[in-house]
């Protein structure tokens, strides 16, 4: 039973970092309809421009000064992102409007692409450290109920915390403040919400400049973990499957959908792997989402759509 719950935990843990990747797709989905390729290119430029903007600041504070200078780097890396989300909106998306989903595809393609080089160009190729305290650490819970009790990653807990503080917060946006009620309606009907005033243009900026904030704290984390480097754009691709099975309409969707996937990645793997052999971790998240698209394509909690002729 303590492994059990050992396995399942350390795949909430998981899930909840996966859910956080998968929001920047709902988010600019539920806005402005783009399924944005670019989300992974956006991870890594946020995470590069912190560790840069830390390591800059460490060297001018003193290496005694861990705190502030992850404290500037943050918030100079979401000055950064702010400005990203501000020339896409106004030099891309704005241009257009109303087209076919393939253009604005292979638009958020080219965004991707520029974002790797221009992060590579402005920030070096080099693998970067990102160092926010973070304790890599494990520890032992329920030792009273439990023989030996349950080992528990520090490090992931602590990220798993993180990414649930930023979603609850998210989500208190989308429910409590009249901006996130303008960008629910602009979600649901983007005429309907322009007849009554609601500023398209204003509105896809503050929703790329919410998917760069959920970027820059997806890269910190990611890049606390595993470095600062161009494989963190691959980040994305394991959030994929969760937006299939949480919908792309829905926020709750995603958090679910990344919960889902966390714990099945985790038990399959520890239950399933020694009969159909190893890496099932791997796979297994897009072999279920493949099973939805053919039962259920739109997700759990995504919008049925209905075409009457």
């Amino acid at each position: 039973m303590a492994f059990f719950l050992e396995t399942l935990l350390g795949g909430l843990m998981a899930g909840m970092l996966y859910s956080l990747v998968a929001l920047g797709f709902v988010l600019i989905y539920k806005a402005s309809g783009v399924f944005n390729f670019a989300q992974g290119a956006m991870v890594l430029f946020a995470a590069l421009a912190m560790a840069r903007f830390s390591e800059w600041a460490g060297v001018w504070l003193g290496g005694d000064q861990l705190f502030l200078a992850n404290l500037i780097g943050f918030v100079g890396a979401g000055g950064v992102m702010f400005i990203v989300a501000w020339l896409i909106e106004r030099l891309a998306l704005r241009h257009l409007v109303n087209q076919e989903g393939t253009t604005l595809l292979m638009a958020t393609l080219g965004i991707a692409y520029f974002l790797e080089g221009l992060g590579q160009t402005l920030f070096g190729g080099s693998i970067y450290k990102i160092d926010i305290g973070m304790p890599k650490d494990p520890v032992f819970w329920l030792e009273s109920v439990f023989q030996g009790g349950i080992l528990i990653n520090k490090e992931d807990l602590y990220a798993a915390l993180i990414a649930a503080v930023l979603v609850a917060a998210l989500s208190l946006f989308f429910q409590k403040t009249i901006t996130g009620r303008a960008l629910r309606a602009v979600a649901d009907d983007h005429q309907a919400a322009q007849s009554i005033g609601i500023p398209l243009n204003h509105i896809w900026v503050i929703v790329w400049c919410v998917a760069g904030v959920v970027a820059l704290v997806a890269g910190m984390i990611w890049g606390s973990k595993l470095g600062v480097q161009f494989s963190l754009t691959t980040v994305a691709l394991r959030a994929l499957p969760v937006v299939i099975l949480g919908g792309l309409t829905s926020v709750p969707g995603a958090i679910i959908g990344g919960l889902i996937i966390g714990v099945g990645e985790k038990l399959s793997e520890v239950y399933l792997g020694p009969y159909v052999g190893g890496g099932i971790e791997i796979w297994f998240a897009y072999v279920l989402a493949l099973g939805f698209l053919l039962i259920r394509p739109q997700g759990l909690f995504g919008e049925k759509i209905i075409d009457r002729v």
